[in-house]
């Protein structure tokens, strides 16, 4: 193999590497989710062709993880005061990428994310653009939330969560049903209280760069019993709307359309699993700032991919 060849296969593993790939299988998992669980749910779809729809969702899917890794850059270009401390091994802090190599690269990966939004349809580009917005309030100054606690949280939870569902949504229908807001509702309010577990083990780091995240706000122990509520009570969703029923076009319908006995199973399951992650947290506070992965920062992908399949199953398994 040819030096040149060499140095363009090593720049992209490079760049597939500053994307941190593990962490963009979720966002996409997310978007075919919200996807199949539209496609699956009471009302018209775009489209009668599952063709289309499928086509729609693997548009969406793409877009999904291509902003993630777009959000992913630009917050390591903005935290590398940070990165220095924290994950020195990254590409940045470790000198195998520049600052302007770095922008040029987030920069690329917002505009193929936001091409991908607009191949599925005008709503799924909306939405999508949004969330892009949030992903760079929370890294860039002067906005910067990331700096501001419960801020930092909210824009985390808003585009990864709320705004993803309702994104997935777009791919099989109109985003204006309230239970493409309402699924989205049990993302985002697990992801308010549950995207702190990667901050505990950044508070040196964090601290010294002045972002005065949960941990450093409230100590180490009760930043955890402040976060725990998060990781079960957003699940309990599932089994309320699919048991609750509002009046609609004259009948009764439950504000969540898939399977009520599957969303009642897997919400009650999840809620189990949270309480579980709870005891990890809670047996041992201190752990979760010694740790540089404590197992409940796995457990929170893991949690949200379950969560994901389990609304698949639950609107396409009636």
């Amino acid at each position: 193999m040819s030096d040149s060849a060499y140095g363009i296969t090593g720049r992209l593993k490079t760049y597939y590497e500053f994307t941190r790939p593990f962490t963009l299988l979720p966002p996409a998992i997310g978007m075919i989710s919200g996807g199949l669980t539209a496609f699956g749910a009471a009302g018209e779809n775009w489209s009668t062709s599952w063709v289309a729809v499928a086509v729609n969702i693997f548009l969406g899917s793409m877009m999904a993880a291509f902003l993630n890794a777009a959000s992913n850059g630009i917050n390591q270009v903005y935290d590398l005061e940070l990165d220095i401390i924290n994950k020195p091994k990254r590409m940045i802090p470790s000198g195998r990428m520049s600052i302007s190599e770095a922008k040029w690269v987030s920069f690329l990966l917002y505009v193929v994310s936001m091409a991908f939004a607009l191949a599925v349809n005008v709503q799924c580009f909306v939405i999508a653009a949004i969330a892009a917005v949030f992903t760079i309030i929370y890294s860039v100054p002067p906005a910067r939330t990331k700096r501001w606690g419960w801020a930092a949280n909210f824009t985390i939870a808003v585009p990864r969560g709320l705004l993803l569902k309702v994104c997935g949504w777009s791919a099989a229908k109109t985003i204006w049903h309230a239970e493409s807001w309402y699924i989205g509702s049990v993302f985002f309010f697990f992801l308010l209280g549950a995207a702190s577990t990667k901050d505990f083990a950044d508070m040196e780091g964090d601290e010294k760069g002045g972002c005065i995240t949960l941990p450093i706000k409230y100590g180490v122990r009760k930043a955890a019993y402040v976060i725990a509520p998060s990781f079960v009570l957003p699940f309990l969703l599932m089994p309320i709307g699919a048991n609750l029923s509002f009046l609609s076009g004259g009948h009764l319908q439950n504000v969540l359309t898939g399977n009520p006995v599957l969303l009642t199973v897997f919400g009650l399951a999840l809620a189990a699993w949270g309480v579980y992650v709870n005891y990890l947290i809670l047996k041992d506070p201190d752990a979760l700032a010694t740790t540089e992965n404590h197992p409940s920062w796995t457990h929170m992908y893991l949690m949200m991919m379950a969560a994901q399949v389990a609304f698949i199953i639950a609107y396409l398994v009636k």
